[in-house]
């Protein structure tokens, strides 16, 4: 076991980015404009934990561990710096942006250099632990624990502090077990656990049973894993096609003995440590980066999208906030929607009509759209406007994207003649489509007729549709349409559905509708073959009902099924729906971009998620799936030192109807450290190629609902067989990075 800041230094020994931060500096902390205090930082010598001073009398000195930093931005980027900091200051800014509904740490340094320095750092230290193995990452977790049972800073353990620790790590033990460790590592007698002792405490806590089977299964060879050992493990359990150079190849990455390494054997640490990466993860490691085919148009994917983006919490009285805008496009969100309406001082504002939502600038969220929108994914980014602004107004939006985006804004259609259908991924990299009205056809750019009989349109107004008894407009509004914001619709013109035969017959694949939930769930149910076919040449995009004021989701997966591309979810609400949505655009490269199966694609296909019949899309198969256990996770009720969760998993499947299930594991009582329910499950799917796999750990209550500890999805399609680690992920969709599920997984044929 590594020494806790050996772990963290992996690999930055010496370093003199890592010392500059051991030691620390001033930097202002900044609140208001009234409130901005200098305040010392520094990180710890675990280089894990950055600590600050406070002036508070109860909290003399906070800490922040580096786990707990979503990003570091430097300049104004934050929505506290612009509205607290003058211009002039921007280069001595940065930011701290932390997971979850933490507050942002606004802070300014004393000269540009330092700020520099400082965002290099942390950006270093976030990297190097990034790149930890989950192994490494438990290490630093159990030890932390450790320090914090160690109440008197002595660097041993007694037998209080013991306890102390088996309830930090999320165990219940009774006393006699307790004082029954203590005693077996407890060899010099002193009443007190150090040094090696310690060490003897942590090799029985962490032993894997489950794995120390599995190894002894197949280490054949002087107690060891031959070459041959690990390959025979790989080709008959993983069930991989592997060759004796790919066995090599994991002894030389993993293998931490140097003499077992020469002898090109793996050990039982080696082994934990192959589990513990990528090849021994669930998701398969091609899939990681992106694999598919980015060439077709851009209605044959799934595009992962926002409603509302610009909402921080609910939709009647939520903050609106342009780090709604960074966040979403941070999880490769490609299509955000505005909400515009006129403002104060001729400058329109962003927020949800009709409630007390708060506003933003028109321009200050282009700006941080500009800024952020190809960050994690170089794939076209679709901005859905809802334009209530006056002709004046609309004029400063076009002005605002046109001047602000520059040239990553698309202002007309690519190529030389009229195209018959969209550009794709690949030939839109880098660039940003406005989804909007328009006064004319596409065509108009090549015919050179720009005559406009009319410039009224039907007014989108999302926010007016209330469905919750209220009487429905009984007529669509009109509004007049600026030319500069018209022009700068090119593939993503908004019009109104009346129909799909009218569809096929008069619109242009350029033309789109979206639909409300209720709508859009009803043709699916009801026309379910004539929706896919829909978009087959032209983009759907579905939002929320507007009843849903809390702004709660629907289910994507429906709509995934119709074929539907813009599938608009509240992204700042943790939901079943979200874990799903992030599950769906977890492979790929997670770029936001993922390519329907061929049979949602090929015009002759005759899919029906409702009616399942013979066809390409039938691809019958049995997942087994044992949940075998548990490691290390997190304590749901932090603030009772005593509370300990009882652990259950749950496996569900989401895709066609037929294919929906879900069972669950029995609850284990008071062990959140290391539980195993070794239980089966097997899945029957029709439809793979729509499957996603859910797996949920909740805290058991028998008096009420079970809160959710953790959860994980991904597609089926994308699950590697055998023996497999699951990460974990909070209710927000964060790494819980000392966390995971240990699972055997056969996705096989059904015949």
């Amino acid at each position: 076991m590594e020494s806790n800041g050996a772990v963290g230094k992996h690999g930055l020994e010496g370093d003199e980015d890592l010392h500059f931060l051991l030691a620390g500096g001033e930097l202002i902390k900044v609140r208001s404009s009234n409130w901005k205090k200098i305040r010392y930082y520094k990180l710890q010598e675990d280089c894990k934990t950055l600590w600050h001073e406070s002036h508070k009398v109860i909290r003399k000195k906070k800490t922040l561990t580096i786990d707990d930093i979503d990003s570091v931005r430097k300049g104004r980027q934050s929505d506290g710096l612009r509205k607290h900091t003058d211009p002039s200051e921007e280069d001595r800014c940065f930011s701290i942006i932390l997971k979850g509904h933490k507050r942002t740490l606004d802070l300014m340094a004393h000269t540009k250099e330092d700020a520099n320095q400082w965002v290099k750092c942390l950006e270093k230290v976030m990297n190097n632990m990034h790149k930890l193995s989950r192994q490494q990452k438990s290490e630093h977790w159990i030890i932390n624990c450790m320090r914090k049972a160690d109440k008197n800073d002595d660097n041993k353990m007694s037998l209080k502090e013991v306890k102390r620790f088996l309830r930090h790590i999320n165990v219940e033990v009774d006393d006699n077990y307790a004082e029954e460790i203590f005693r077996r590592c407890d060899k010099s007698n002193s009443g007190t656990l150090e040094d090696s002792e310690i060490k003897h405490f942590y090799d029985l806590l962490t032993s894997r049973e489950e794995i120390d089977v599995i190894y002894s299964n197949y280490a054949q060879t002087d107690g060891q894993m031959s070459t041959r050992d690990l390959l025979t493990f790989l080709l008959k359990e993983q069930r991989e096609n592997a060759t004796a150079a790919d066995a090599v190849t994991l002894i030389e990455k993993y293998e931490p003995d140097t003499a077992a390494k020469e002898k090109r054997h793996m050990t039982k640490d080696g082994f934990l440590m192959y589990l513990h990466n990528e090849e021994g993860s669930i998701l398969n490691p091609e899939h990681k980066n992106v694999y598919q085919d980015m060439t077709q148009p851009l209605n044959h994917y799934f595009i992962s999208s926002s409603h509302n983006t610009y909402l921080m919490e609910d939709q009647l009285k939520g903050p609106s906030s342009t780090e709604a805008y960074i966040k979403a496009l941070m999880k490769s969100c490609r299509c955000v929607e505005l909400d515009c309406w006129d403002g104060a001082n001729g400058e329109p504002v962003i927020y949800h009509g009709y409630t007390l939502t708060s506003k933003i600038l028109f321009r200050d969220a282009i700006k941080a759209i500009k800024d952020f929108a190809f960050k994690t994914s170089d794939y076209p980014v679709i901005l859905s406007l809802e334009n209530h602004c006056s002709l004046d107004q609309q004029k400063l939006m076009a002005h605002h994207m046109i001047s602000i985006l520059g040239d990553a804004l698309l202002t007309k259609p690519l190529g030389e003649t009229m195209p018959t259908t969209f550009p794709s991924p690949e030939e839109l990299k880098g660039k940003f489509l406005i989804k909007g009205k328009r006064l004319n056809k596409l065509e108009a750019f090549f015919n050179n007729n720009n005559t406009i009989e009319d410039d009224s349109v039907s007014e989108e107004d999302e926010a007016a549709e209330q469905e919750n008894g209220q009487k429905a407009k009984s007529k669509k509004s009109k509004i007049k349409l600026s030319k500069e914001l018209s022009n700068i619709v090119i593939y993503c013109k908004s019009v109104h559905f009346h129909g799909f035969e009218h569809a096929r017959e008069s619109l242009s694949f350029y033309e789109m509708s979206s639909f409300k939930e209720s709508k859009a769930f009803n043709l699916a149910n009801s026309s379910g073959s004539a929706f896919i076919h829909h978009n087959m040449d032209k983009l759907s995009r579905i939002y929320p009902a507007g009843s849903r004021t809390d702004s709660s989701n629907y289910s994507p997966v429906p709509m995934w099924n119709t074929g539907c591309q813009i599938v608009a979810l509240n992204f700042q609400t943790p939901s079943k729906e979200m874990h799903i949505n992030q599950g769906r655009f977890l492979p790929n490269g997670m770029c936001g971009y993922i390519l329907k199966p061929e049979f949602q694609r090929k015009l002759s296909s005759q899919f029906d998620p409702n009616a399942l019949t013979k066809g390409p899309w039938l691809k019958k198969k049995l997942f087994h799936i044992m949940v075998i256990s548990a490691q290390q996770l997190p304590k749901i009720n932090k603030d009772k030192s005593k509370s300990i969760v009882d652990p259950l998993v749950r496996v569900e499947i989401h895709g066609v109807q037929a294919d929906s299930a879900s069972q669950e594991t029995h609850f284990i009582e008071n062990n959140g450290f290391n539980p195993m329910w070794n239980e089966n499950f097997t899945f029957k799917i029709q439809v793979p190629e729509l499957a996603v796999v859910r797996f949920v750990v909740e805290d058991y209550d028998s008096t009420s609902q079970n809160d959710l500890v953790a959860q994980y999805c991904l597609p089926v399609t994308s699950v590697q067989n055998g023996y497999r680690h699951v990460p974990l992920l909070t209710k927000r969709g964060d790494a819980i990075a000392s966390a995971g599920l240990f699972v055997h997984l056969m996705l096989l044929d059904d015949k």
